[in-house]
């Protein structure tokens, strides 16, 4: 597989604006756009750190993925993905199929900043929402 590099670390919150204060304010990691994902019924933040990105991620809805993760966390935020950008994600979708382990997405689907994205099942990644990413 094709991997390029760490992607993206995906950063479950409660408030994406009282979030970003810190990330900006304190680090000093100025928010280089955001955007609504209504499929996946989040907000997005993206900061770039270096070749890399946090993206802040806040549920648009009370039964949305991020809002889930956060209930299941005790109402905390947290990391909930990490994502790797791949160079073919189709074919990288087949080498962990292939290589027996489960997809959630068997087919791409498009994420915040117009990726092509896919997540491997955290039951063959000890528990880690590993996200494989392409983009153009």
């Amino acid at each position: 597989m094709d991997i390029l590099k760490v992607d993206h670390v995906g950063i479950a919150v409660n408030n994406l604006n009282e979030t970003l204060k810190f990330y900006e304010d304190v680090l000093g990691i100025k928010c280089e756009g955001k955007e609504t994902v209504e499929d996946q019924k989040v907000k997005v933040a993206f900061l770039p750190v270096g070749d890399t990105e946090l993206e802040l991620l806040e549920s648009t809805t009370e039964d949305g993925p991020i809002a889930k993760f956060i209930a299941k966390n005790g109402g905390r935020g947290g990391i909930q993905h990490v994502a790797v950008r791949v160079l073919n994600i189709e074919k990288a979708i087949e080498e962990v199929k292939a290589k027996g382990y489960k997809m959630i997405d068997e087919v791409p689907r498009y994420g915040a900043g117009n990726a092509k994205i896919a997540f491997c099942h955290p039951k063959g990644t000890d528990g880690v929402l590993l996200e494989l990413s392409e983009r153009q």
